[in-house]
């Protein structure tokens, strides 16, 4: 099972996590669909369900949640037209991309890969599985978390800068995609900082669908 998860497609985050890394040079300065999508990878072990908890790594520094609805792969594909991606998958839920963002802007200052920063232990969240064909066009999706109660992040996929069909095009030249992977397709605006004892509720569609708290 392959995880894979996207960055910066959302134009309004862009301009966020720029400003909060305080990057010098680092990556384009478009917010656009002309560029290539920015694709990393997570670690099977990164992967944390079923409502579990989320146990802060302090030894990180600051840790970062992004929300972010992800899809379910279905089926063996390889060189996937555009067209016929949504074939490809069948469940979609939400999930939080937990971000290390200290040693991520460490490394990209360093110039160095920042694959630990995205990828530890229990840093990819998914929550309840939704069927493809109850819910609306996958580019219309509605979502919106809440932390302690309040509202810190809601986003619709039609602001994505790279659809989810376009994602699996790309990846699927360079992955093959199996069964059971996933793709994390980006956060909108509002990343922010969790805690031990936060409490994360996700809703796609009105539904919730995510429900953990960390510790």
């Amino acid at each position: 099972m392959k995880i894979f998860a996207v960055g910066m497609n959302y134009a309004a985050h862009n301009k966020e996590i720029k400003t909060a890394l305080l990057q010098k040079g680092v990556g384009s300065s478009d917010d656009d669909c002309n560029r290539e999508p920015v694709i990393f990878t997570k670690a099977d072990s990164s992967l944390l369900k079923d409502g579990k908890p989320f146990f802060v790594p302090d030894f990180m520094g600051r840790i970062d949640y992004e929300t972010e609805v992800v899809v379910r792969i279905s089926k063996l594909g390889k060189s996937i037209d555009k067209k016929f991606a949504h074939r490809y998958y069948d469940a979609v839920t939400l999930g939080i991309d937990f971000t290390a963002r200290d040693l991520q802007k460490k490394l990209r200052e360093e110039q160095k890969p920042w694959e630990i920063s995205k990828g530890f232990d229990g840093s990819a969240v998914i929550g309840e599985w939704i069927e493809k064909d109850k819910l609306p066009d996958i580019q219309a999706l509605h979502f919106n978390m809440e932390m302690n109660g309040e509202l810190r992040q809601e986003g619709c996929t039609s602001d994505m800068l790279c659809s989810v069909d376009g994602l699996i095009a790309y990846i699927s030249q360079f992955f093959t995609l199996k069964t059971g992977d996933l793709l994390f397709t980006g956060t909108p605006v509002g990343v922010g900082e969790v805690k031990p004892n936060d409490h994360i509720v996700g809703y796609l569609e009105e539904r919730k669908v995510l429900d953990f708290y960390c510790r």
